[in-house]
């Protein structure tokens, strides 16, 4: 099984990776994938298991991956794509759209969500501003949902400049998602001490 995955809402998305893959799955990184590595990922068994269970985010941004994806869809693992955009005019998803499931999750647009997006443009900046910005959501806000919208943004900036601040905020971002996951700090101090680094970031 291969699903493809996509859209800022993090939350709902993960809610639904949870009820196909269960708790505990293999999480990989889709830019760091080669295509040499495709067939020990789609094909290859684990030591304790011939079906895997696995996670890959970001697949999608690997064009050289993405395209070699056609040829591996007869995986007998459970397999979940997580895009947090997905570019549908590419040829790749023209060949895969009929041939696997692709699932939106968005969040509706609203004044909260702008308000969201001004705090990671002014963390940019001046952090201690963000902060302040920030402590007049927390207590409404869900701190992994919050994370997405701040991948969002961060997408949507790099895809207009592609620079180093730029690629590092990703990259800032995708370690945070992880602490989120594997360790118990509050997520809501993963994210203020995002928001004090970024504005050092050059």
């Amino acid at each position: 099984m291969i699903k493809i995955f996509y859209g800022d809402d993090r939350v709902r998305a993960k809610q639904e990776i949870v009820k196909l893959l269960g708790e505990n799955y293999e999480v990989i990184d889709g830019p760091e994938i080669t295509p040499g590595d495709l067939p020990s990922i789609f094909l290859g068994a684990s030591l304790f298991s011939a079906e895997r269970k696995i996670l890959i985010r970001d697949f999608t941004l690997n064009k050289p991956v993405y395209e070699e994806l056609d040829k591996y869809l007869n995986t007998p693992h459970d397999i979940i794509l997580f895009e947090a955009k997905l570019d549908k005019r590419t040829i790749t998803y023209k060949n895969l759209k009929d041939k696997i499931e692709f699932k939106e999750f968005k969040i509706p647009e609203n004044q909260d969500f702008r308000f969201i997006f001004n705090i990671y443009q002014t963390a940019k900046t001046d952090s201690k501003k963000a902060l302040k910005m920030l402590d007049q959501i927390k207590q409404n806000e869900d701190p992994i949902k919050f994370t997405g919208l701040l991948v969002s943004q961060a997408l949507k900036d790099f895809s207009t400049n592609q620079n180093k601040r730029e690629k590092q905020i990703l990259k800032e971002l995708a370690k945070i998602d992880m602490q989120m996951k594997t360790t118990k700090v509050d997520p809501w101090l993963l994210v203020e001490s995002f928001l004090v680094r970024i504005s050092t970031l050059r």
